[in-house]
């Protein structure tokens, strides 16, 4: 493999995501949580995943033990020292973010060792400014769910060494299988500059009472051929994290288009998150 050895810090849906095509792709993985208590919950969720692949036929009961044997669990960011490549999928905020860089630049050792964030929307290079190797940063946009979507954003910077960036696109394409576009470091990148806009769109349409929120996804899907109309995806990707994409865009451009609505603050404010909370646009049983 180009890289063998992985760290990913932050073990919900995205890391344990990450986590466990790495796994399958025979590398050897550690997945770092806040503490005890949330690893063992990340071991339990990726563990879950991998027995459900093994039921709905998409893996072999081979390749899920093989995985299985390859991943670790740990609350002590010293268990990432002996990386190659660190991924991390941690709540989308920029300050959070940064802290943890300064504090993986002191503990991962290995020499040609690459720092990456899984951010959908937050600027790499002030990211890695928090470290003293910012040539061996990158952005690697995973998208969810991870084993099923091909698709990763690739994001140098100014600083990134044209070494790093090519040795993560070929681990990401030839060891993962996955399929990597290469994005300019701008907030939102290449996919969710194009994507924000539209759902922030349809989100003013319902505030605006122009339609049902039912009517407006109906729309969308059998208007348009798309696979799941604008609030339902919302819904799925997560209100706090539109409205933390929303707000990283529109920081930098000032183009209205990527101004959060007063309705997703509110609905943010009242936790009325998506899917992961049971209720967003739509309600959900949990």
């Amino acid at each position: 493999m180009i890289i063998d050895q992985v760290g990913v810090v932050g073990g919900g849906l995205m890391g344990t995501g990450i986590a466990r095509v790495c796994a399958l792709a025979g590398a050897d993985v550690v997945i770092c949580e806040a503490d005890a208590a949330r690893a063992e919950s990340a071991r339990a969720r990726t563990e879950s995943s991998l027995r459900r692949a093994v039921a709905a036929g998409k893996i072999a009961d081979a390749d899920c033990a093989g995985a299985l044997s390859r991943l670790r669990f740990t609350a002590s960011l010293e268990d990432l020292a002996d990386r190659e490549l660190v991924v991390e999928a941690i709540v989308e905020d920029e300050r959070a973010k940064a802290d943890l860089f300064a504090a993986l630049d002191k503990v991962v050792s290995a020499p040609t060792a690459v720092l990456a964030s899984n951010t959908s929307s937050i600027s790499i290079t002030k990211i890695a400014a928090a470290t003293t190797r910012p040539e061996r940063v990158v952005g690697l946009h995973f998208f969810n769910p991870v084993p099923a979507l091909r698709l990763v954003e690739l994001i140098p910077t100014l600083h990134t060494a044209a070494e790093t960036a090519d040795r993560i696109e070929r681990f990401a394409a030839e060891d993962l299988g996955k399929l990597v576009i290469r994005s300019q470091d701008r907030a939102g990148f290449v996919v969710n500059a194009l994507l924000t806009p539209y759902l922030l769109s349809a989100v003013r349409m319902l505030e605006a009472g122009f339609a049902s929120a039912e009517d407006i996804d109906r729309g969308m899907v059998e208007g348009c051929a798309h696979p799941i109309g604008p609030l339902s995806l919302a819904d799925f990707v997560g209100l706090d994290i539109l409205l933390a994409a929303s707000t990283s865009m529109y920081e930098e451009f000032r183009d209205p288009g990527f101004a959060p609505p007063p309705l997703l603050l509110r609905m943010v404010e009242s936790g009325f998150l998506g899917e992961k909370t049971g209720r967003g646009f739509f309600s959900y049983s949990r």
